[in-house]
């Protein structure tokens, strides 16, 4: 670590990375973002992020980088690219890594760090990062954020032990809080992502699929049963593998849902724009899990069909 502050890389500058690596970058820590179709907007323009509850953030000057390899190395490395990314974006990541670096996958799905893990060094960190926000990417260099921004850490593997973990983990809160961001550890990673998924698994892919937004699913009583159902086979799934989700989860995330501004989940941008979709990450991950542990997810297997068949033809 360097005398000061950490210096923190951000892998895949997209509506996460660019949000959390400007509200860090904007608390004075020394933030790298790596880019690629974005460069050289960012490069002329900057990176603007235009917050609901905080405002216009506008960072005019922005150490990017089109190439890894001009990168300085990093002591924080936040992964904010999708899950589709992470075995190509793996080389980048070791390269830009300082010695005993903490890597982070601010990402969404199931066995996210199990994946990731034999593709870096064993000296390297790996946590996983909730991030529980409304935002996406609106324009190159720009992120539009509606609402939230949370963020749980949790330590998944490396050469760090027993307390050691719990270290790095309340340095990397500790980090994000100077950044002016509600943040804590997770008891659990696991568990923590499961919960995530409670949430994620139905409202993802109900928007591809029916090309709709959170409000629309939640004013019709069909989408809502059919939202629920789904919540409460992937309740059921972590319960079985051994995570006691709290009592009434679903019901909760119904209520917060109706609560929250209409928003369009990130699978929905990634359809719409052409990009592949995180399928295995939020259904095959999860329905591999369910078929190991003889729960079946009728509705949760049936939504990812429909979703492998949408993507087929749109790669056709």
């Amino acid at each position: 670590m360097h005398e000061s502050r950490p210096r923190i890389g951000i892998m895949g500058t997209g509506a996460i990375g660019g949000f959390y690596g400007a509200m860090l970058a904007q608390a004075g820590f020394d933030v790298h973002f790596l880019l690629r179709s974005e460069f050289e907007a960012v490069r002329e323009h900057g990176l603007r992020v235009n917050s609901v509850p905080r405002g216009v953030l506008h960072l005019r000057k922005v150490q990017a980088y089109r190439d890894v390899a001009d990168m300085p190395p990093c002591d924080w490395l936040l992964v904010g690219a999708k899950t589709t990314s992470n075995p190509s974006l793996a080389p980048a990541i070791v390269q830009a890594a300082a010695a005993g670096a903490k890597v982070v996958l601010l990402q969404n799905g199931i066995a996210v760090e199990d994946a990731m893990r034999p593709l870096l060094p064993d000296t390297l960190h790996l946590l996983g990062g909730l991030c529980f926000i409304c935002v996406h990417r609106e324009a190159p260099g720009v992120v539009e954020h509606q609402s939230q921004g949370a963020i749980s850490l949790g330590y998944h593997s490396g050469p760090a032990l027993g307390p050691d973990r719990q270290a790095l983990i309340d340095e990397g809160v500790a980090m994000f809080r100077e950044a002016g961001l509600d943040s804590h550890a997770a008891a659990s990673l696991e568990q923590a992502r499961w919960q995530k998924l409670v949430w994620n698994a139905p409202y993802n892919g109900l928007a591809v699929l029916l090309q709709a937004d959170t409000r629309a699913l939640m004013d019709n009583p069909d989408s809502v049963a059919l939202v629920e159902s789904i919540m409460r086979e992937v309740v059921s799934v972590a319960r079985a593998a051994g995570h006691a989700l709290p009592e009434g989860l679903a019901e909760k995330m119904l209520k917060t849902t109706r609560h929250m501004p209409d928003y369009l989940p990130s699978m929905y941008h990634d359809h719409a724009q052409g990009r592949p979709m995180e399928l295995e990450a939020i259904y095959a991950a999860p329905l591999a899990a369910a078929a190991r542990l003889g729960v079946e997810m009728p509705r949760t297997e049936a939504l990812f069909r429909a979703l492998r068949f949408i993507a087929a033809r749109q790669s056709a």
